[in-house]
């Protein structure tokens, strides 16, 4: 039995099949506190976004709401993760942060609650996106507010946006679109 084994783990890892953890499989909870499974997000295209109510590169709301009015739904998706990782431009509660971005750019996207996105304390969902050994594609690291992860429609990492490139920047769009 020992021998069946060992050949069916050596076949698995000649094969690329690993126990890896996948985008799907995270559940994080959303901005008000309730679980958001990401398997339900299966088929669609999504965009990541770590984001702050008082910075620089905060008006990207406005583009980012624009853009998942024009392709959100059965094939696309964003999802905000506020942070406040860079000189403290997220220091809101989650009721804030929530308040600020309907008042101000009337966001509909999915929220997140408020994440640490680097650091001792990296969600594990940043740990999957800026890990190699874990989303198989590539090493990064988070370098500001609003960086952007693309995420194909079967799951897998695609690309990483840099925060000052806008999202309506027509690489985005091409990917959206193609």
């Amino acid at each position: 039995m020992k021998k069946i084994a060992s050949v069916f783990l050596f076949v698995l890892v000649v094969l690329g099949v690993s126990a890896q953890q996948k985008f799907y499989d995270f559940t994080v909870k959303d901005i008000e506190g309730n679980d958001f499974e990401f398997a339900k997000l299966k088929g669609k295209k999504v965009l990541v976004v770590n984001t702050a109510s008082k910075c620089g590169l905060t008006p990207q709301y406005k583009q980012l709401q624009a853009l998942y009015e024009t392709y959100g739904g059965d094939d696309f998706v964003i999802i905000g993760f506020p942070a406040n990782n860079f000189a403290n431009q997220e220091p809101g509660t989650n009721e804030e942060i929530v308040e600020f971005c309907e008042r101000n750019y009337g966001v509909s996207f999915p929220m997140m609650e408020k994440i640490s996105v680097k650091g001792d304390d990296k969600h594990p969902l940043y740990q999957w996106l800026t890990q190699k050994e874990k989303n198989g594609k590539m090493d990064s690291e988070v370098r500001w507010n609003f960086q952007k992860y693309l995420i194909d429609k079967d799951g897998n990492l695609v690309d990483l946006v840099e925060p000052k490139v806008k999202p309506d920047d027509k690489r985005i769009l091409s990917w959206i679109q193609n």
